[in-house]
């Protein structure tokens, strides 16, 4: 699979797809209300990314930009296959994807005035660093909702600290911190071991939700609409077990039965451990069906994205 995300002219985002896929979506485009695709790469990086328009009858528009809109470059193209081509080699990140095609650069007019600094004390910019950098190690946000807590966090009292170019400029470059921590991570990691035993337990009858509301309250009354009608039981994690596992402390799972006996949790309690074991994760539990089950020792590295 390509680690890409596609959206489509009526805002359908779609990730992950295969090459026959993407090719699919580009040989489709040519209808008044389906002319456009835009690819981002998988993390998303700030102002890099693919996008073709194509209306029936006329060339491809495909264009690129790497970076800032100084570097935005277009090519026109007579049919759908050196479109395909190129952007699944983009999507690879092969070198030298787009040689051969006459890129154009863009006019996209004069460069945005530069942001200014927000305003804020040496406390109030590490509490806010420090609450971002947390958000993106537990790993499931996006660009776009970093920005949108980097610029409501430190709201008091009719007092924003921070305008949305700041928060956006802020966010982007945390970000792009993250992005390159993780580029050296190797293999497997513990997250994608969960998602493992989480995606085989939801397949087997119970519904298995990661990062799972804000708290086990909101949790416990949201988790039996959350999965399947036919589910037996029931295991996740809030945000709150997310944060704590993100700074090195664990992961607990709330799990039970959806008919309320203890005999039904015990059984699904068992259900979760023999899958992360099978995941390849330890899991500490005691076999009471009123306790958590714990996974520890626990290196919780989420890649952004996933």
């Amino acid at each position: 699979m390509l680690a890409i995300t596609v959206q489509t002219n009526d805002g359908e985002r779609r990730s992950r797809l295969s090459a026959d896929e993407l090719a699919g979506l580009v040989r489709r485009i040519g209808a008044e209300d389906d002319r456009f695709l835009v690819v981002e790469r998988i993390p998303d990086l700030p102002d890099v990314y693919v996008q073709v328009w194509h209306a029936e009858g006329e060339e491809y528009t495909l264009e690129h930009r790497d970076g800032s809109a100084q570097r935005h470059f277009e090519v026109r193209l007579d049919a759908p296959g050196p479109v395909v081509e190129a952007m699944t080699a983009w999507a690879r990140g092969e070198a030298g994807w787009g040689a051969g095609l006459d890129w154009q650069p863009l006019d996209m007019g004069p460069a945005p005035e530069p942001v200014p600094p927000p305003e804020l004390d040496a406390g109030e910019r590490r509490e806010l660093e420090e609450r971002l950098r947390l958000t993106l190690a537990c790993g499931y946000t996006d660009r776009a909702r970093l920005a949108e807590e980097a610029e409501e966090y430190l709201v008091s009292n009719g007092r924003r600290p921070l305008s949305r170019a700041q928060a956006e400029q802020l966010a982007d470059r945390l970000w792009l911190e993250r992005v390159g921590e993780q580029t050296g991570w190797i293999g497997e990691t513990d997250p994608e071991r969960l998602a493992r035993a989480f995606a085989a337990l939801d397949a087997s009858g119970i519904t298995a939700r990661e990062d799972f509301t804000c708290c086990r309250s909101c949790g416990e009354a949201e988790i039996g609409a959350a999965g399947a009608p036919d589910a037996r039981g029931f295991v996740y994690f809030h945000s709150q077990c997310t944060e704590s596992a993100a700074a090195g402390h664990g992961l607990s799972l709330l799990y039970g039965g959806f008919d309320g006996s203890p005999s039904t949790t015990t059984a699904v309690g068992h259900e979760v451990v023999a899958a992360l074991t099978a995941a390849g994760l330890p899991a500490v539990w005691n076999g009471d069906p009123s306790h958590a089950i714990e996974i520890r020792p626990l290196l919780w590295r989420r890649r952004l994205g996933s």
